[in-house]
């Protein structure tokens, strides 16, 4: 094989040491293009998302609205008529397969302004078999206050369907619930005053010491001043500097975008419904030696049947049974990992093995019994 040398190559190429350099930097600096935006990590306390919600009706459906066993759609029904002039309703006479009462949800977001258009989403609340073709009539969303932020009024976008007569039915998706695009209007603003904010407070969505820490680092370096320290393992407290007192968007816009590293703990997630592991990189294995054999076991059941003789007279027919059993256990290969092995190494340990999704989360439940899992195991 031939030796190449950097040393005795007397014409080396500029652009590769370029090259070179660049990939020792990528390769072995800690964190380089692994960095995440703060705004992807966390939120500034003060700015959220507010639930809101209302009860309301749906119209111009196809016979699949709610029965007369539901009594409050017809009480609706009725309210709704006589605020339209029409007084004199008789109950008994009120027939609701084509209205359905629903429940109507939204998420008004932060910083939202009056005119602003959110997205609703309806969902049934009788025993109504499907909303497809419905308009939601003018419904009022309220907050957890009482008051209400917006109006909502609008055709329902199902996404499915459901069909059938005496004998058999169709349904695709869930048709009792739909969405209606923009089908809201924000009619009131949740005041938020950010030029009289002194202090910012983020919180991560992960609290995590190194995380954190490693965030106040960033943020400091980025502003050019110690402006930033953490409260706790989920809070960074944010001086406003001198220079962004009359503009705080910028210092918003500054921080959010600051790339960090994140520390995540090492964790272990199996999910026996479908046979799924999940591994992080920081999980570590100490000394265990590993042996997984299967055991199979077939039964197989294959009656008999039993004649008498010819003419004879005390003989009868009978059924006896004829049971053959076969077990095989295959034999399993011993497996050594050493001291701190990694999620590669452990990986290709019980690949070598031969172990299936199955086996694996047995291996895994019997590792972390043993002490040798230096890691979090969780089973959803």
């Amino acid at each position: 094989m031939k030796n190449l040398n950097l040393r005795e190559n007397k014409r080396t190429n500029p652009l590769g040491k370029i090259i070179l350099l660049f990939l020792a930097a990528y390769l072995f600096v800690p964190g380089f293009g692994y960095g995440a935006r703060l705004k992807d990590m966390a939120f500034v306390q003060g700015l959220r998302e507010n639930q809101l919600v209302g009860y309301g009706l749906v119209v111009g459906l196809a016979g699949t609205g709610d029965g007369t066993q539901v009594k409050f759609t017809i009480k609706s029904i009725r309210n709704i008529m006589e605020r339209m002039g029409i007084i004199s309703i008789d109950p008994n006479q009120v027939k609701v397969k084509n209205v359905a009462a629903v429940l109507v949800t939204a998420k008004m977001p932060p910083l939202a302004k009056v005119g602003q258009k959110i997205d609703v989403v309806v969902s049934s609340l009788g025993d109504a078999k499907s909303l497809l073709g419905g308009t939601l009539i003018l419904t009022p969303l309220k907050g957890i206050d009482g008051k209400v932020y917006a109006l909502a009024q609008g055709p329902i976008s199902v996404g499915g369907y459901a069909a059938g007569g005496a004998g058999a039915g169709a349904q695709k998706n869930h048709p009792t619930a739909g969405r209606i695009p923009n089908g809201a209007t924000v009619e009131r603003e949740i005041p938020v005053d950010l030029l009289a904010k002194k202090e910012l407070k983020i919180n991560l969505f992960r609290p995590d010491f190194t995380t954190v820490e490693r965030a106040v680092d960033a943020i400091n370096d980025a502003l050019g001043a110690p402006f930033a320290k953490a409260i706790d393992a989920e809070t960074i407290s944010v001086r406003v500097p001198p220079e962004f007192e009359d503009s705080p968007i910028s210092l918003m816009a500054t921080i959010e975008n600051v790339e960090i590293s994140p520390d995540t703990k090492a964790k272990v997630i199996l999910d026996e419904r479908t046979g799924t592991v999940v591994m992080g990189k920081d999980v570590r294995i100490s000394t265990v030696a590993i042996a997984h054999g299967n055991l199979s076991i077939q039964i197989k059941e294959s009656p008999q049947v039993s004649q008498p003789a010819p003419f004879s007279p005390q003989g009868q027919t009978a059924v006896t049974p004829d049971t053959e059993l076969k077990v095989n256990e295959s034999g399993g290969k011993l497996v050594v990992l050493k001291q701190g092995s990694t999620i590669g190494e452990l990986v290709s340990a019980l690949n070598a093995v031969g172990v299936t999704p199955r086996d694996l989360i047995a291996i895994m439940h019997s590792i972390k019994a043993a002490g040798a899992l230096q890691a979090d195991l969780q089973v959803i």
